[in-house]
């Protein structure tokens, strides 16, 4: 009974040793495929975070233009991180633009919170930039597209339901 068990192992082990020997090209090239598969998401890792870094000390530094009144060095780097699209620190540059009045050219402005609008972000982030939108185009006399957005927001059954409403009023 326990050769018969021997045997087994035995055989079973003979059974792998030649599938391997048979099929090591395979095998080997799973293995390197494998590797460039997770060098190059540690790379793409590395590269995503050095870029937010770089991301976050354009929008510091813009802050602390802002706050030593070097207004133009201030938009100019704001714009940047705007144009960057980054998830969370585009949104903030924009908002900073706009309660800074940084930007006089409405059209720009707008170009700018189409920028953030195009970042993949989830629903209630995004009908958020459509409420400041909103309110963006209503201050500036375009109360009829302001209102369309706020109405958008109030169908979609948003998060921002309730203030849409509110300002609707």
């Amino acid at each position: 009974m326990e050769n018969e068990l021997e045997n087994k192992e035995i055989n079973t082990f003979e059974k792998l040793k030649n599938i391997l020997r048979d099929n090591i090209k395979i095998f080997l090239s799973l293995i390197a495929v494998s590797l460039c598969i997770l060098l190059g998401l540690i790379y793409f890792n590395y590269t995503e975070k050095k870029n937010n870094e770089q991301i976050a000390e354009k929008y510091i530094t813009a802050g602390l233009f802002l706050l030593s009144e070097d207004r133009l060095n201030s938009k100019k780097l704001y714009e940047e991180v705007v144009l960057a699209k980054n998830k969370f620190y585009s949104s903030l540059a924009l908002n900073s633009i706009i309660e800074n009045n940084l930007e006089n050219d409405n059209q720009k402005v707008l170009k700018l919170f189409e920028i953030v609008e195009s970042i993949k972000m989830n629903k209630d982030n995004k009908d958020l930039i459509k409420l400041k939108k909103a309110l963006y185009l209503k201050k500036y006399s375009k109360k009829k597209e302001g209102n369309k957005l706020l109405e958008e927001i109030i169908s979609e059954n948003s998060t921002w339901k309730d203030t849409a409403l509110e300002l609707l009023k």
